[in-house]
């Protein structure tokens, strides 16, 4: 009968549960991680956020650059002027944007007039984010100067 009861005894010592320390270091593995999916979240959200800024900046920029190559060459809005801000701010999706157009010339014919301009449209969402800005070129039919 002893041989049984020493069995048992054996097999109740070697069946010892988790300590505290390993608890604890289990814990702090799985925070440690836990964490790290977080940032990975809040670093997606501002990236998506950050992305539908620039699409709806695009947009504007891309409808004014349209306006500005509708008009005749000779037409006021293309005069050259430095940068200028268009008010009022643009608001598009509950965010509000800061336009500034800047058409600058060159290649002059005999008169001095431009035959080149070039048109700059840049969009800034107000509040933060980067400013996108395009491009465009419009050339007049006259021959400028060699």
């Amino acid at each position: 009968m002893k041989s049984t009861e020493s069995k048992s005894a054996r097999a109740a010592k070697s069946q010892g549960g988790f300590t505290l320390i390993e608890t604890t270091i289990a814990m702090m593995v799985m925070m440690v991680a836990g964490l790290g999916v977080v940032s990975l979240f809040t670093y997606s959200i501002s990236y998506n956020s950050g992305g539908n800024d620039r699409a709806v900046a695009i947009s504007i920029a891309q409808q004014h650059i349209e306006q500005l190559r509708s008009v005749q060459f000779t037409d006021s809005l293309l005069n050259v002027t430095a940068a200028t801000v268009l008010t009022p701010d643009t608001l598009s999706n509950g965010r509000t944007y800061r336009v500034t157009r800047t058409v600058t010339g060159s290649s002059n014919d005999v008169s001095g007039n431009p035959t080149l301009k070039t048109i700059t449209i840049q969009v800034a969402p107000m509040g933060g984010g980067f400013p996108v800005t395009l491009r465009s070129v419009r050339t007049s039919t006259t021959k400028g100067a060699n």
